[in-house]
């Protein structure tokens, strides 16, 4: 009990000092903690995330055998698939899949700066609020601070990626067979902005995890900066 009363009575200063004079009365939070502590905490703990979960998703089957963010076919998709395996074509399908994936392996290599100058920005004040908010709190703030930058620069990126994985070739060539089926409706999808937007949220979902781990897992806080600010969530 005396440790989450600290806790409420930590964040509710404003005050470096009145935030150093608390803390220092518990030994628990190991010393003394400034305001620009806990907001270095939060950074190491986000650029632990990104350096360790983002970079996963640019190896080969990072997205295509993760089941947690396998980017699979929209609806309209769906019953393109569907036709296909129903006319003998299950490996063209197959393959239209795995290269909506490996496009989104290459693509988000470009993410890791976007998400570096989100996180040099963090103020004590959005640290303070992730720290003391729900296990994905860090993640949501990051979503929040860099989707539109992360749109912006995925998107074209996406579009060399289809290009270079060969995606727009395959899926070039399962329209046109899908649209040649007499009595279908004709189709035309929008493949890049729905492989970005895939994209971003496998990203995000992944640096959830690391998130998760560290505010959860006492070993997953590798360094005694880590081990100190969320001394104070605990």
């Amino acid at each position: 009990m005396k440790k989450i009363l600290a806790v409420l009575v930590v964040f509710s200063l404003s005050g470096c000092a009145e935030l150093q004079q608390v803390a220092s009365q518990y030994p628990q939070l190991g010393g003394v903690l400034t305001n620009p502590d806990i907001a270095a905490g939060l950074r190491e703990a986000l650029n632990n995330g990104i350096s360790k979960e983002v970079t996963k998703l640019t190896a080969t089957d990072g997205f295509f055998k993760n089941e947690a963010v396998k980017i699979l076919l929209p609806a309209e998709l769906q019953k393109v698939d569907k036709t296909l395996r129903n006319i003998g074509l299950s490996s063209l399908a197959d393959e239209g899949l795995k290269v909506l994936n490996r496009a989104a392996e290459s693509a988000v290599k470009e993410a890791t700066p976007i998400f570096v100058d989100a996180v040099k920005n963090i103020t004590f004040t959005d640290a303070k609020n992730i720290l003391l908010g729900n296990d994905s709190a860090a993640t949501l703030y990051l979503e929040n601070a860099t989707s539109g930058a992360l749109y912006s620069k995925f998107s074209p990126v996406v579009k060399a990626s289809l290009a270079k994985v060969g995606a727009d070739k395959v899926w070039a060539n399962i329209i046109s067979k899908y649209n040649a089926v007499p009595l279908v409706n004709k189709v035309n999808p929008d493949l890049k902005d729905y492989v970005t937007k895939e994209a971003m949220k496998g990203v995000f979902k992944m640096i959830a995890v690391e998130e998760k781990d560290i505010r959860t897992n006492l070993s997953a806080r590798s360094s005694d900066l880590l081990k100190r600010v969320f001394a104070l969530q605990d």
